[in-house]
């Protein structure tokens, strides 16, 4: 798939019309799009002139008046335009302009009224007017199963079936792609690059079999699998069909234009752009839409944990991009190596204020001329993270900081020295090491560091003694009567700080239930179910503590986009007197479950009974 057609095809899966055509009209129509790129607002047709097509808006914004001149719309991105005319006698009935610089597709006339006439669940949404405004989608591929990205039936043929057979049946399917199947089980896939790759272009016989081309035992997904794990598939394998098989049999095949009907938008199509950045101003431009993201998805009624799982993912795809780019700059590390993720980054909790977090581990074979070289790398990636909006950590917990750049021994010095003098410092710097998530490089590094540390941490009682009283230093929002307490002074007076007082002392509970169960996982929500099941906390205890987590942490998303929804950069303050008595009673009571876990601690219990 070309970068335009791939490009198209991702924008056309926001505009509901365009998602009711089946995977090859879509195509067809992605080819037939023309783009217009408009550097400052103009006119695109006056009422009355003969229409080109009917227009997308992919930027920018687009004014229709009426033929007396009075405003009719004002349309923006995802918005369709210009049916009215072409639905009559293909002249304009309105007059459009756009109102600044704008990016809009053209599907030309000829090609809008052919698929009008080849689809007639298209046709109906033009009729109905349901093509006109873009609708956000409800879910993200992270939302949805493989089995529902499924069209249609797969198609398949056996081993023995000719070269030309297949092709013919691929034109009459009107499918890129074919199963090669024997008696229920999956042997392999043709598709129509392996017919001109492998036949057409080397002037092989069409006579012979399939099996001659086809890609044999394929990578293949199951029908429970994510939507995500399908397109990080697809990316990381460079391929765009994936058989779906259960049970040893085949039950259907999805494509890459499967998943552009859920990528627009989304996570997914972040991803996607981000991996494909060709330098830091575009990576910019991709992290641009992530409040807006962010505002979507919880509009969706997406949790919390699938929100900030998402956020990380464009976060982790942006860091593997910045480090490629520095790679083709610098040439090849001269060791292997692991870039590491730490703070909300490492624990997959990223919402929608994020400063970076991050180490560089460094294989102990590195001399000095080497370490030298990874400073550069690692600069160059650290500015690069900034320049995408996750700025630099204030407290230079980086790896372009050369103390966070060093070989794995050294690291193992850090945390052993941590162990075993926990001063207050030792304690900040190993609360924020423990989240470590291996993002880029040589993941076997992080793992090696993990178990050298994790266990003799979790073993060391005078440090496990002093986690303890770190996880003590947050304190939930709460006055002595166990009302909401507000910031008393500056530029957040009479707000409450719902990530210091609210999602961080969870966080350091679930660190720590992690440390004394030698737990390797690093999201919080999981350290907490973990304990539970452990038994490091009672299970009622870890339940109460993850339905505050999924409160508090639900209570900020929301307050996020209600901010990004008004135009504004998103925060963690929140003015309690925006919420209702109901939610404001709820969130009382999640900070009530928090300090009860923290005192229950703070005496040597795991939690009340």
């Amino acid at each position: 798939m070309g970068g335009s057609q791939g490009r198209a095809l991702a924008f056309l899966a926001s505009v509901p019309a365009f998602q009711r055509l089946s995977g090859d009209a879509l195509e067809r129509v992605a080819d037939a799009l023309e783009h217009i790129d408009q550097a400052e607002a103009g006119l695109v047709y006056r009422v009355g002139e003969v229409l080109r097509g009917v227009y997308l808006i992919e930027s920018g914004e687009v004014e229709v008046s009426g033929p007396e001149g009075g405003l009719v719309s004002r349309l923006s991105a995802g918005d369709v335009f210009g049916e009215r005319g072409l639905l009559r006698d293909g002249r304009a009935v309105t007059t459009a302009r756009t109102q600044g610089p704008a990016r809009l597709w053209c599907l030309p006339a000829a090609v809008f009224r052919a698929t009008l006439d080849a689809s007639p669940a298209f046709r109906e949404a033009f009729a109905r007017g349901e093509a006109v405004v873009a609708r956000p989608a409800a879910g993200d591929l992270s939302t949805v199963r493989v089995a529902d990205l499924m069209a249609r039936e797969p198609v398949a043929c056996g081993p023995r079936d000719t070269v030309a057979a297949v092709a013919a049946a691929m034109r009459r399917e009107q499918v890129s792609s074919l199963a090669v199947v024997e008696d229920g089980r999956l042997l392999g896939i043709v598709t129509t690059r392996d017919l001109v790759g492998r036949v057409l272009a080397r002037g092989g016989d069409a006579s012979g079999p399939v099996t001659a081309v086809m890609t044999a035992d394929p990578r293949t997904v199951a029908p429970s699998d994510l939507g995500t794990d399908l397109l990080h598939a697809m990316l990381e394998h460079g391929i765009g069909h994936l058989p779906v098989v259960e049970d040893g049999r085949l039950v259907g095949m999805v494509t890459q234009t499967d998943l552009t009907r859920f990528q627009a938008s989304s996570a997914a199509q972040l991803v996607r752009d981000a991996a494909r950045a060709g330098d830091v101003a575009t990576l910019a431009a991709v992290t641009a839409r992530l409040p807006r993201l962010l505002m979507r998805l919880v509009e969706a009624d997406t949790r919390h944990d699938t929100v900030t799982r998402l956020l990380t993912d464009v976060a982790d795809t942006v860091t593997r991009r910045l480090v490629a780019l520095a790679l083709h700059e610098l040439g090849p590390a001269p060791v292997p190596w692991v870039w590491a993720a730490c703070g909300s980054q490492g624990r997959q909790e990223q919402a929608g204020v994020s400063d970076q977090d991050n180490a560089l581990i460094v294989d102990d074979a590195v001399d000095e001329a080497g370490l030298a070289w990874f400073n550069r790398f690692a600069r160059q990636v650290c500015d690069g993270l900034d320049a995408c909006g996750y700025v630099h950590c204030p407290g230079e917990m980086m790896a372009m900081n050369p103390r966070w750049c060093q070989p794995l021994r050294v690291w193992r010095d850090y945390f052993h020295g941590w162990i075993r003098t926990p001063d207050p410092m030792a304690r900040m710097l190993s609360s924020v090491m423990f989240d470590l998530r291996a993002v880029a490089g040589d993941a076997g590094l992080l793992e090696r560091l993990r178990a050298d540390t994790l266990t003799a941490a979790g073993r060391n009682t005078i440090f496990v003694a002093h986690m303890i009283t770190n996880s003590l230093t947050h304190e939930p929002p709460l006055t002595w009567l166990r009302g909401l307490a507000t910031v008393r002074r500056g530029e957040h007076r009479d707000h409450v700080d719902l990530k210091l007082g609210g999602v961080i002392p969870i966080v350091d509970l679930g660190r720590l239930y992690a440390l004394q169960g030698g737990v390797a996982a690093v999201g919080t929500r999981r350290r907490l179910q973990l304990a539970g099941e452990a038994g490091i906390t009672s299970t009622r205890g870890a339940r109460d503590l993850v339905d505050a987590f999924d409160l508090i942490a639900g209570t900020r998303l929301r307050h996020q986009a209600r901010l990004v929804r008004a135009g504004r950069r998103p925060d963690n303050f929140l003015d309690p007197t925006a919420l209702s008595d109901l939610e404001r009673g709820h969130l009382r009571d999640a900070f009530v479950v928090v300090r009860t876990m923290q005192n229950a601690l703070g005496h040597g219990r795991s939690a009340p009974s």
